[in-house]
């Protein structure tokens, strides 16, 4: 089990009563859509719409909101996202996103 469920659950219940949340994706996400989208004219700058869960092999999933120069939905995993250091769930989310990808690095 990567994700530890009663801390996963807590993390996104209060994520949901954040909403919305602002947040900048990473570079490397950033690249593929536009990889993917190049009618698409994306900053690293989103809005976090919406929270869910994809079981334990998706993580906690974000649906991102770029503004009007992107039509459609575009949800990425949170580990592709950063939130302000000053935002009060910022050390929860860094916490969650760190445990993660070192439990996803020991899988290979």
């Amino acid at each position: 089990m990567i994700d530890d469920p009663e801390t996963t659950l807590a993390l996104i219940t209060a994520m949901i009563e954040a909403l919305p949340l602002h947040a900048l994706a990473t570079k490397d996400f950033v690249a593929k859509l536009r990889e993917a989208r190049p009618d698409w004219d994306i900053a690293g700058e989103c809005t976090v719409r919406l929270v869910r869960y994809a079981d334990d092999a998706g993580g906690i999933v974000c649906q991102l909101d770029f503004g009007e120069t992107v039509q459609g939905r575009v949800f990425a995993s949170i580990t592709h996202l950063q939130f302000d250091p000053r935002h009060e769930l910022n050390e929860a989310i860094t916490a969650y996103k760190r445990q993660r990808l070192e439990k996803l690095a020991q899988q290979g």
